[in-house]
Formats: C-alpha cells, sequence, structure tokens
C-alpha cells in the first residue's frame, strides 16, 4: 500500500514538478529584470503564431493517426464541456450579483489553458503519444471554447449588440479559421491522411521550433503572473476557482471513466480539463469591457492552485490504477 502511494505521487511531482519550476523562475527572472513585459509580448506571439502550431504540426504527422484520433473520446471530451458550461451558466444566475460579471465568471471557469499548459502536463506524463494525442483533443476543444466564451460574454456584456445570430456566427467561424493553433492541426491531419512524406531538412527545423515552446511558454506565463492583481470580487473568483480546478476535471474525468476509458486516455481528459484559466480569457473580458479584474483574478489563482490540485488528482487516479 505504501509502495503504491509512493509511486503514484513520484508519478504526479513528474508530471506537474518541471511545470512548476520554470514558472518559478519565469517569475525570478521578471523580478530580476532578465525578462520584462516587452519581452513576455513578444514571446508570447511567437509561442502562439510559430513555435506552438510547429509543435502541434510535428506531433500529429509522426503519429499514427488511428490512435490519435479517437471520435468516441472526442465526443465525451466535448459533450461534457458543453455539459459544464450549461451548468455553470446556472449556477452563475445565484453565485454572482452582478449580471454584466456572469460570462466573465463562466468563461473563466470552464476555459482552460489547453495549448501551453495542457500540452505541458500531457507531455510530461505521456511523452510523444501523449502529446499526439492531446493535440486533437486540444484543438477540438479549443473550437469549443471559443464558440461558448464569445456566446457568453456577448449575452453578459453586450446585451443590446444589433448584431444577428448569423453575423456573431459568421465572426466566430472567421476567429476560428484565423487560429494558427487550428490551422496547424488541419494541416497536420490533411497531409497525415495522405501519407505525404515531409523532407527531413523541414523536419528537424519544424522540431528546432517545437522544441522552443513549452519552456519559452511557461516561462511567459510565470513572468505574468502579479499577486498585486488580486483585488474584488473574491467571492466570485474562489468559486470560479473551485469550479475550474475541482469540478470540471471532476465531471470530466467521470464521465470519461463511465463511458470506459482507462489508461492514457482517462489522464489526458483529466490533465487538459485539470488546465488553469486561459490568459486569452483576460483579453478577451478587456476588448469587451468588462470586469477585467475578475477575470486577472481567476487567472492567477488556478494557475498557483493547479499544480496542487494536479498532483492531487494524479495521485488519486494513479494510486487506484486508472491511468
Amino acid at each position: 500500500m505504501i509502495e503504491s502511494y509512493l509511486e503514484a505521487l513520484s508519478f504526479s511531482v513528474s508530471v506537474t514538478g518541471p511545470i512548476f519550476l520554470v514558472v518559478v523562475l519565469g517569475i525570478i527572472l521578471k523580478k530580476l529584470a532578465v525578462i520584462n513585459d516587452e519581452f513576455i509580448t513578444a514571446a508570447s506571439r511567437l509561442v502562439f503564431t510559430v513555435t506552438l502550431p510547429a509543435l502541434l504540426f510535428f506531433s500529429i504527422v509522426k503519429a499514427d493517426l488511428g490512435s490519435v484520433f479517437n471520435l468516441h473520446l472526442l465526443s465525451v471530451a466535448g459533450g461534457g464541456t458543453l455539459l459544464i458550461f450549461l451548468l455553470l451558466s446556472v449556477l452563475a444566475r445565484f453565485l454572482v450579483a452582478r449580471a454584466a460579471d456572469r460570462g466573465v465568471f463562466v468563461q473563466g471557469a470552464f476555459r482552460g489553458n489547453l495549448g501551453i499548459v495542457g500540452l505541458a502536463f500531457c507531455v510530461n506524463a505521456y511523452g510523444d503519444q501523449g502529446m499526439a494525442s492531446a493535440s486533437v483533443l486540444v484543438a477540438v476543444l479549443t473550437i469549443l471554447y471559443n464558440i461558448l466564451s464569445v456566446y457568453t460574454l456577448n449575452r453578459s456584456l453586450l446585451p443590446t449588440e444589433n448584431e444577428s445570430p448569423l453575423q456573431g456566427a459568421g465572426h466566430i467561424a472567421a476567429g476560428i479559421a484565423r487560429n494558427p493553433l487550428i490551422a496547424a492541426i488541419v494541416a497536420a491531419l490533411v497531409l497525415g491522411q495522405m501519407e505525404v512524406n515531409i523532407h527531413p531538412v523541414l523536419v528537424r527545423t519544424g522540431e528546432y521550433f517545437a522544441q522552443m515552446t513549452l519552456p519559452l511558454a511557461l516561462l511567459c506565463v510565470g513572468g505574468s503572473l502579479s499577486l498585486k492583481r488580486l483585488q474584488g470580487a473574491v467571492s466570485e473568483s474562489v468559486w470560479a476557482v473551485l469550479f475550474k480546478l475541482v469540478l470540471c476535471p471532476g465531471i470530466l474525468t467521470l464521465l470519461s471513466y463511465l463511458a470506459g476509458f482507462r489508461g492514457m486516455d482517462l489522464g489526458l481528459v483529466f490533465l487538459l480539463s485539470s488546465t488553469p484559466t486561459a490568459a486569452a480569457s483576460f483579453v478577451m473580458v478587456k476588448a469587451l469591457k468588462g470586469n477585467d479584474t475578475l477575470a486577472a483574478n481567476i487567472i492567477v489563482l488556478t494557475t498557483l492552485g493547479s499544480l496542487l490540485t494536479v498532483s492531487i488528482g494524479l495521485s488519486i487516479l494513479r494510486g487506484m490504477a486508472l491511468i
């Protein structure tokens, strides 16, 4: 029993430990002025537009598509996310006093940082195979996150907007089409299906960029954290954090378990659903002139808290021999 517990604890630390250390290093480097806000802005843009798409593209291209494209798993993860979104939309009416803050709360409580922290969790836990399988899940969930986020924020922050449903759908579709991550994943799936051989020189070049992604992105996460941002809206922030780090992974992992998933598939669902709130949620709230203080609180608290909750969750699932 003790050996099993220690093995589970060791596994969880091997997944979250490196991420924690790099995030802390980002905080230290920012304090020492080795990196600054300008670097973080430029590096984040580089990650989003170049290195992360390269990482996703080559991880899928090199994988066996039959093993990474699991329609059943995608359906369970997508359906579970939609169920959580509907549940949060109902609960927000009781937990958030200001109607204008409800969309901010809902987005912060369900939208995870899949592309950076989520993939880092998955590659630490399951290596290249986990990365390839997670990439497809990330693609589907990213599209769903964007649609649901635009809907809930517009509904609460733009109640008098005259935009037709067709126009709104067009804007969402355009945003998804311009997303470099989605474009990279779709291209990789198409080329993989066509069995196109990419020249080794191009593969090696792409891998150089791919290898930059997680360290650079996690340094930016650490450099962006600021406890000074924590102010006001404490109750809503705490509820959002509890839902994001406990309720969301709990529901999605349970649904996946009931659907028959075990091992890596169940682990990937847990890890991706346990990620902290995506930084993009703050950008969207800011652009719509919503409560950006609440959005920032949720991001900071979930980022710090996720390293603990993921370790605990992994230890439990590993100790039960489910992953």
